[in-house]
């Protein structure tokens, strides 16, 4: 069983540095345990912890919400919130509104350098200043998304993008939803 020092990063990681820690402890974590509700929860935590090691000097170092939102059985063209950490956030969102129900509806990669310039634009935290969004697909259908807001303008690069869409193909391959 990973111990909870897994969501520990040394300080003044660089982002290669903390994604990789986040997919060597989120593949750990997963091992033996398919659950959604546990390993979503876990990488919720993960998320938080790698960017709040990052130098302030990072854009990514002032994320203010991640987190992970899902297709809502109940309306499968609705996104309904799951586990995060950050400000309290929209408990459902439209698939084709704002930066979240364009990565459902679209089953594509959402980033986003200034939110202020996103058509439909959600603004959950006043504080957001850019956000990425990444579908996570099983079975080629959308299930999920990770959704991560920085209070920095252009807080995410194609880095950012690369490595969560790498946690996106692990989260999907790893539960049972």
């Amino acid at each position: 069983m990973v111990h909870a020092d897994a969501s520990n990063f040394a300080d003044g990681m660089s982002k290669k540095e903390a994604y990789a820690q986040v997919l060597e402890q989120a593949s750990a974590l997963f091992d033996g345990q398919r659950n959604w509700v546990c390993n979503f929860s876990n990488t919720a935590s993960l998320l938080w912890h790698a960017y709040h090691s990052l130098p302030t000097s990072t854009p990514t170092a002032h994320v203010n919400w991640s987190g992970f939102y899902f297709v809502d059985p109940t309306n499968t063209q609705q996104l309904i919130l799951g586990p995060f950490f950050g400000q309290v956030a929209c408990q459902s969102i439209a698939f084709g509104r704002g930066v979240c129900g364009a990565a459902a509806k679209d089953g594509k990669t959402q980033l986003v350098e200034d939110v202020e310039k996103f058509p439909g634009h959600i603004a959950c935290d006043g504080a957001s200043k850019s956000e990425i969004v990444v579908p996570i697909v099983k079975d080629g259908k959308v299930v999920a998304i990770i959704d991560v807001d920085c209070a920095e303008l252009n807080g995410f690069t194609a880095e950012d993008q690369t490595a969560l869409e790498e946690l996106a193909g692990l989260l999907a391959q790893s539960c049972d939803f």
